[in-house]
């Protein structure tokens, strides 16, 4: 059975995420910006908490960490990449590693460009990926530390993922990014579906997050980097990926 998902509304457009396995009674927590809500979810479900993983160290990912790991005993994991900015890590992690949670195992996925090491957990047997503030719903993060090429690297890989994968990204910030896309692809009849879907649910105060990997696919400028309609907009057809995925973040940054 695939592990159960809870979205958690954190801060003020934030999102953590619980997994639990029912067979075996754990639980875990990725990353934790804001203490009250995650354990509110948790006393919610009488679940306990046994492992937070983090993406990256960005104090909206890991402002909650110690305090929720003081309540709990829960290990913490990180990238040995970004050790020496996190909290204590009781297990460094490297790309390829891999974590269990009851009877299913997550891939570590080296996912820098906003961070340098940042990284993402893909659990395939459930198919959820959790990638922070790399992948986004219809966005990317900005490059703080990487630049271009590495985000283009790290999304490609994200892009190779199963269609079906849900895409348990770090922010609200959807909306947003629907508006910026479709100045990049405005002739994309499913970014325009999806943008008046995402309008709506936010008017409703619903969530748009997690997202499925396919829906990114078809309508997220940030990894269709490679299409001719794009790169004519943009006056770039024969600029190589990265290029074309720099000049589109460039614009976001000022939108």
């Amino acid at each position: 059975m695939p592990m159960t998902l809870v979205t958690v509304p954190c801060l003020s457009d934030n999102y953590a995420y619980l997994l639990h396995d029912g067979a075996s009674g754990e639980t875990a927590l990725v990353d934790a910006p804001e203490a009250v809500p995650i354990r509110a979810a948790l006393a919610e479900r009488g679940w306990t908490l046994n492992t937070i993983l983090i993406t990256h160290h960005h104090m909206d990912h890991v402002g909650a960490v110690e305090e929720l790991r003081s309540e709990t005993g829960a290990a913490v994991l990180g990238a040995r990449a970004d050790a020496h900015r996190l909290p204590p890590l009781d297990r460094a992690l490297e790309e390829g590693d891999t974590v269990g949670l009851g009877g299913e195992s997550g891939r570590v996925m080296d996912v820098s460009g906003h961070t340098v090491g940042h990284i993402a957990f893909h659990f395939p047997e459930s198919g959820y990926v959790f990638t922070a503030d790399s992948l986004m719903a219809l966005g990317c993060g900005r490059l703080f530390e990487g630049d271009a090429p590495m985000m283009w690297a790290s999304l490609s890989k994200l892009a190779a993922l199963p269609r079906d994968t849900i895409v348990c990204s770090g922010h609200e910030y959807t909306a947003a990014n629907a508006k910026f896309a479709l100045t990049i692809d405005p002739d994309n009849p499913a970014l325009k579906s999806r943008a008046a879907a995402v309008a709506a649910a936010r008017a409703k105060g619903q969530p748009t997050v997690p997202s499925k990997l396919s829906e990114e696919l078809e309508t997220n400028p940030f990894l269709r980097a490679a299409d001719a309609g794009i790169r004519a907009r943009l006056g770039m057809e024969n600029a190589d990926d990265a290029e074309v995925l720099a000049e589109i973040r460039r614009r976001k940054d000022e939108f």
